[in-house]
């Protein structure tokens, strides 16, 4: 309520009247100006990056599996002998002629000394028969000796020394025997499988160990008859085995046939080191074919937004525009645009997931980097503002 004097009369209470109008009609006015006020904020500080040139290698990615280069079986060679010592387990690694099981051979070492002794006894009949015959030869011309006599010890001697070399063979046989009641690597490798057991009665021929010759590794990849033509053998190849540190190799030969069914074909590349992998193994790896240019970006200034990739593009009035791109390779921190994205556009380098499209933003210069540190990554200076 306002009150008026009459002493100041209808020209003072009108001005005092305008005055309270001009003054509700401020603050009705007061929200919108403080609502243009936050829309002029900007919504985030942000730094700016240009897409970058680079030459990057080309690689053909390949699954397949890890294998032995190759596997020899060592098995017994006697016939049912029983194994009294085993001396090599699974993954131990052997050198070519180390035992690695041992044969109970007291029957044979008993058939061997038998054998020699037999021989002992041929060499002496021999040495009879041939001082024979040699009497014999000096007294033919003299008449003493009938001819069938001359004859008889001749034949005697040959027989003898025939005998003798039966024998002597037949005690090779034993010596041969013995050494097969020792179990012994074919070559120098690593133990993958172990079936000898202490006690067992072996048949002739059954596998005792399985081993990876030299301690080799492969990597069979299985590449589509299209990307064939494009490798060759001594190609550079990095196998990543699951949970490992990846592992070089180098394209040893390509398979002479692809599969009818998938059209696939087995690319064998021998691994230059074990590291991490394992014979079994099922890995991704990827053959360096040569370089291509690419245009990257950081990866920080690409956001994923339902399946799709965008950058924010900052114009000249400071406001941003998201421009959904197609991404390729990686290396490190750095991502390859293969579409999408203007030559020379300025793209908000970090904290696009906090932008949205249309917002102002406030660019701000890198840091730079104090001496003897490198310059961190491009980032937002601030959080976000209030919306």
């Amino acid at each position: 309520m306002v009150w008026v004097s009459r002493a100041r009369g209808p020209a003072w209470a009108a001005a005092c009247a305008l005055g309270l109008l001009s003054t509700a009609v401020v603050a009705a006015d007061a929200p919108a100006r403080a609502a243009s006020a936050a829309a002029a904020r900007p919504a985030l500080s942000v730094q700016v990056v240009q897409p970058t040139p680079s030459a990057w290698a080309v690689a053909l990615v390949a699954n397949g599996s890890i294998a032995a280069w190759q596997e020899a079986s060592v098995g017994a060679e006697g016939a049912g002998w029983r194994l009294a010592d085993v001396r090599a387990q699974v993954g131990d690694t052997v050198r070519k002629g180390q035992v690695l099981a041992v044969f109970a051979s007291d029957l044979v070492q008993a058939d061997l000394a038998q054998a020699r002794a037999v021989v002992v006894e041929a060499e002496a009949a021999s040495a009879e028969a041939n001082a024979n015959a040699q009497r014999a030869r000096e007294l033919q011309p003299s008449g003493a000796l009938s001819a069938q006599q001359i004859q008889q010890y001749l034949t005697a001697e040959r027989t003898a020394q025939a005998r003798l070399e039966s024998l002597r063979a037949a005690a090779r046989v034993q010596e041969l025997r013995v050494r097969q009641s020792q179990v012994l690597a074919p070559d120098n490798g690593v133990i993958s499988s172990r079936t000898a057991t202490v006690g067992a009665v072996v048949p002739p021929g059954q596998e005792l160990f399985r081993l990876i010759r030299q301690g080799r590794l492969e990597w069979r990849a299985e590449v589509p008859s299209a990307d064939l033509s494009r490798l060759r053998p001594g190609m550079a190849a990095t196998v990543h085995p699951p949970g490992g540190a990846p592992v070089a190799g180098r394209v040893r030969m390509l398979a002479p046939t692809v599969d009818p069914g998938t059209r696939s074909g087995l690319v064998y590349v021998d691994l230059l080191e074990r590291g991490d992998a394992r014979a079994g193994m099922f890995a991704r790896g990827e053959f360096r074919i040569g370089n291509a240019s690419a245009l990257t970006l950081p990866q920080s200034a690409v956001v994923l937004r339902d399946g799709f990739s965008y950058v924010y593009l900052v114009g000249k009035d400071q406001r941003v525009s998201q421009q959904k791109i197609e991404t390729g390779r990686r290396q490190g921190d750095r991502v390859e645009i293969v579409s999408g994205l203007p030559a020379g556009a300025s793209v908000v380098a970090s904290g696009g997931g906090f932008l949205g499209d249309g917002d102002l933003v406030r660019v701000v210069a890198a840091p730079r980097a104090a001496a003897g540190t490198a310059a961190p990554a491009a980032s937002a200076a601030t959080p976000p503002a209030p919306r």
